[in-house]
C-alpha cells in the first residue's frame, strides 16, 4: 500500500498507535505503511521508551561519541591564534603551532580540519574567502608580463622550493631552479640569464617576499 497523502508524522504517530494494539502485526502494517520492519521495530520502541514526542521528533545521527574528534586543547589554541592573527590562514597558523608543539602533525590536526574549526568558530571573515574566477586572466602577448615567485619545498627535500618564472600569456615556465635559498645574487644571475635567453617582459608579478620586496623602503625596492 502506498504512503497515503497526509502528513510523514502523522503516519508514524498512526503506525505506532495501531503496532501497539495486542492483536497487530508489524509484518503486515510494515508492508501496509511501505517502511522496512527495521524502522517499523525502531518507531515502536522509540514510542515506548519516550512517547509520541521521540517518535515525531526523531533522533540525532550524530554519533555519542567520536574518536577522531580534534582535541580541545587543539582547537582552541587555534582559535586563539587566529583571534591573535586574524590575517593568518590554518597553514601558518598550524605552522606556528607546531614549533610549540611538534607533536600536532597531520595525524592530530590537518589545514582543512583548522580551516573547519575556524569556520565553525565564525573567525573566517567573508572577504577571506576565496572567490572562483569568473574568467581566466591572461595578457595579450608574450612577454607582457612574467610571474615569479619561490615553489613550495614538496618533493624537493629542500627548506624552499625552485624559483619559478612564468610568462602570463603563454603560461610558458621560462625558469624553474632550485637556488637553495632566496639569496639576492642567485635570483639576479638567474633572472639575467632568463633575459638573455627569452627577452625582457615589460613587467614583472611578484608577491612581498625576499628577495625582491624591501619592508625597510617606502616603495618596496631592493638592490
Amino acid at each position: 500500500m502506498p504512503w497515503r497523502k497526509v502528513d510523514v508524522s502523522d503516519q508514524r504517530l498512526e503506525f505506532v498507535v495501531r503496532a501497539s494494539e495486542p492483536e497487530s502485526c508489524i509484518a503486515v502494517l510494515c508492508r501496509e505503511y511501505g517502511v522496512s520492519r527495521q524502522t517499523g521495530h525502531m518507531w515502536l520502541r522509540r514510542y515506548q521508551e519516550g512517547g509520541a514526542k521521540a517518535v515525531l521528533e526523531g533522533r540525532s545521527r550524530r554519533p555519542h561519541r567520536s574518536p577522531c574528534a580534534t582535541q580541545q586543547i587543539v582547537v582552541e589554541a587555534i582559535q586563539e591564534l587566529r583571534r591573535d592573527k586574524p590575517d593568518w590562514g590554518a597553514r601558518k597558523l598550524l605552522a606556528v603551532l607546531r614549533r610549540k608543539h611538534p607533536e600536532w602533525d597531520e595525524g592530530v590536526v590537518s589545514t582543512t580540519t583548522a580551516h573547519r574549526i575556524l569556520d565553525r568558530a565564525g573567525l573566517i571573515a567573508p572577504a577571506d574567502r576565496r572567490q572562483t574566477a569568473l574568467k581566466r586572466f591572461e595578457r595579450q602577448a608574450p612577454n607582457e608580463l612574467w610571474q615569479m615567485d619561490f615553489k613550495g619545498p614538496q618533493g624537493f627535500n629542500k627548506r624552499i622550493g625552485p624559483l619559478s618564472v612564468q610568462d602570463d600569456y603563454s603560461r610558458y615556465v621560462m625558469a624553474l631552479k632550485q637556488l637553495g635559498g632566496t639569496r639576492l645574487q642567485a635570483v639576479r644571475e638567474t633572472l639575467q640569464a632568463t633575459f638573455e635567453a627569452d627577452g625582457l617582459p615589460e613587467g614583472l608579478l611578484m608577491d612581498h617576499g625576499t628577495p625582491w620586496y624591501n619592508g625597510w623602503s617606502p616603495w618596496g625596492w631592493t638592490s
